[in-house]
């Protein structure tokens, strides 16, 4: 895959929780948010956003599966101090922030294996608007492959398998 590679997410047929993550010769299933997809994303709604996202970045916990060999930036989680805003009035929101933190915000450092290593995507970050959804990311997914708050979400080996894939230029596409 070259400097603009393209992952395409689609839906699972008879699903619309699951889906089908294609990158270059990869086929991987992957969970979709637990009210499936939509283009009309707002905070909490449990919906993936029906769009074109670029990768921005990624962070991983040490220690609690291997590195990845991702070309974009990677930022080792704190526990304790990284977390996620996702309050959608303050200034901060959809933003990585550091505790102590007085809004609302998620752990990066959480207790399940789902942040272990995760993709930010460019879901309403580089334009910003209240309510329209935080921390849609490429996570890891839980066993068994159950919906998600609104991110993808692949198997810790397949998330290994396309990690090279993964670096500036390249854009998530998830449809309907």
């Amino acid at each position: 895959m070259g400097k603009n590679s393209v992952i395409a997410v689609r839906r699972a047929p008879g699903s619309g929780t699951r889906g089908i993550l294609a990158a270059g010769s990869l086929r991987i299933p992957c969970a979709l948010g637990r009210t499936g997809t939509t283009i009309f994303k707002r905070e909490g709604d449990g919906a993936t956003p029906v769009a074109s996202m670029r990768l921005l970045s990624a962070w991983h916990r040490q220690g609690r599966m291997a590195r990845p060999a991702a070309r974009l930036p990677i930022r080792g989680v704190r526990s304790g101090v990284d977390l996620w805003c996702d309050a959608p009035t303050h200034p901060a929101y959809n933003r990585h922030v550091r505790s102590p933190f007085s809004a609302s915000a998620e752990s990066l450092a959480r207790a399940d294996r789902l942040y272990d290593f995760v993709v930010v995507l460019d879901w309403n970050i580089s334009t910003r608007a209240r309510h329209r959804g935080s921390a849609i990311f490429l996570h890891i997914a839980r066993e068994g492959f159950p919906p998600t708050e609104g991110c993808v979400a692949v198997a810790p080996r397949d998330m290994l398998r396309l990690a090279p894939l993964l670096g500036p230029g390249t854009r998530l596409i998830v449809t309907r």
